[in-house]
């Protein structure tokens, strides 16, 4: 986790630093399936995804949510993220690289604590935006 600057230094505009993840795999989606119980053929089987009309196998969207979760955790503490929610709007296969970025849009004071909203999206590196979202972390 990067030094988090003091809320006064924050400004509207304010880029975390970005984390991109490997290609997502095969294995990376079993055992996310594992861990997380969804176990929908679409995540594991081609020709299961392509008999609903898929291009094949597709990854979690819970799983690239989780990728900005871990974006977010890697600025603030979890104890400082307050909310984070996002849009599904494209698919992740199999081989994607996955870019996370999130950008300060707000900066507001609530239940006593100072906090920062912020614009987040999963990108695949074909400029797909796969994810959309924002999170609330409260800082000092």
């Amino acid at each position: 986790m990067s030094a988090l600057p003091a809320f006064a230094a924050i400004q509207v505009g304010d880029r975390l630093p970005p984390l991109t993840k490997a290609a997502v795999s095969r294995v990376q989606l079993a055992l996310y399936a594992g861990a997380s119980g969804d176990h929908n053929p679409i995540h594991l089987d081609d020709e299961r995804a392509k008999a609903v009309k898929l291009p094949g196998v597709i990854a979690h969207g819970m799983l690239t949510m989780a990728f900005l979760g871990q974006l977010v955790a890697s600025w603030v503490p979890l104890t400082q993220v307050r909310s984070l929610g996002g849009r599904f709007a494209a698919m992740v296969r199999p081989g994607d690289v996955v870019a996370c970025t999130g950008t300060v849009a707000a900066k507001t004071s609530a239940a006593g604590e100072n906090r920062l909203t912020i614009d987040i999206t999963a990108e695949t590196a074909a400029g797909e935006k796969a994810v959309i979202g924002q999170a609330v972390v409260a800082v000092r």
